[in-house]
């Protein structure tokens, strides 16, 4: 079964919570079509001025996080069991923007421009994959959707920057079209949203913004998985396995990621954790997720290949 989502005043929201009715049930299976706006809510590409003053549409509201698509249901789901979401399609609108400088980081202090306002537009080619900003620099396109993710248990709403062991803000420039990823299931039904799409970023996005855009197409398919239960986010990527870890720190958030994947590497190979230790030193890469969003992330990979 095949549903399509717009973003509109019924499906658009700027906070997670488990007390959101969802506004579209699906079976595992099926798949969803959607389109996001921007992580601001932008009614039309940023035209110049200060950043805040951009025109937004009508469903925002002052407080909202960034603009999410759902939540979608998916029968069968609870506590205890994985989400499977397939990512089979993401396609950029025309245009995008980075911000920097506009306090979104504290490293803006680090970097020297604290207060000094910089704005890049960029105009998208998503076929020829490049985007070229207002000075003619060209970069090549990644689009994926910073976003995705379930609510937390607690009851009320719940800020959309931090990402949590249920996904969420989780950044991860390797969530393009072709790659799976599973979230362990918070709450009767997954409660799925979606939003804030990237169509291209670096590892760390390290301003706190990437170019930021709307999403023209959107397709997941979701599915669900009684024998895995996770304790926070993997994904499975081109050629590779990905563990995320989560945390106050970069080192807090290396040693969730990787415990993870040791967990991993015992279960898939049957090794006693000592002997997976050894050779996830050998054969694991530690990558830093994003270091802006309140808490960080990392993630380790693993390639199929790296042991035969």
């Amino acid at each position: 079964m095949r549903h399509i989502l717009e973003p509109d005043s019924r499906t658009l929201h700027g906070y997670f919570s488990p007390d959101y009715p969802p506004v579209l049930t699906v079976d595992p299976g099926d798949t969803v079509t959607l389109r996001t706006l921007d992580c601001w809510w932008s009614a039309g590409p940023y035209q110049g001025g200060r950043h805040d003053d951009r025109p937004r549409v009508t469903s925002y509201r002052p407080g909202f996080g960034h603009a999410l698509v759902g939540p979608i249901a998916v029968r069968g789901a609870r506590p205890g069991t994985t989400l499977s979401v397939r990512i089979d399609e993401v396609v950029p609108a025309a245009w995008g923007t980075t911000l920097a400088g506009a306090g979104l980081t504290p490293h803006d202090q680090r970097y020297g421009i604290a207060g000094a306002e910089t704005v890049h537009r960029w105009q998208l080619n998503p076929t020829g994959s490049t985007g070229r900003n207002q000075f003619g620099h060209t970069v090549a396109l990644q689009p994926f959707l910073g976003v995705l993710g379930l609510p937390p248990a607690q009851p009320g709403e719940h800020s959309t920057i931090p990402p949590r062991r249920c996904g969420g803000n989780l950044d991860c420039k390797d969530l393009v079209a072709g790659s799976t990823l599973l979230l362990p299931v918070t709450v009767d039904g997954a409660l799925f949203s979606a939003g804030d799409g990237h169509a291209a970023q670096g590892d760390g996005e390290i301003c706190g913004t990437a170019i930021e855009c709307p999403m023209d197409r959107v397709r997941l398919t979701f599915d669900l998985i009684e024998d895995q239960p996770l304790t926070g986010p993997v994904a499975r990527v081109d050629g590779a396995w990905l563990t995320f870890g989560l945390g106050d720190t970069l080192d807090a958030a290396a040693a969730d990621a990787l415990d993870a994947m040791i967990t991993m590497l015992t279960r898939r190979y049957d090794l006693a954790r000592g002997d997976a230790v050894a050779l996830a030193s050998v054969v694991v890469d530690v990558r830093v997720t994003q270091i802006v969003n309140k808490v960080v992330g990392v993630h380790a990979r693993l390639a199929d290949d790296a042991i035969r």
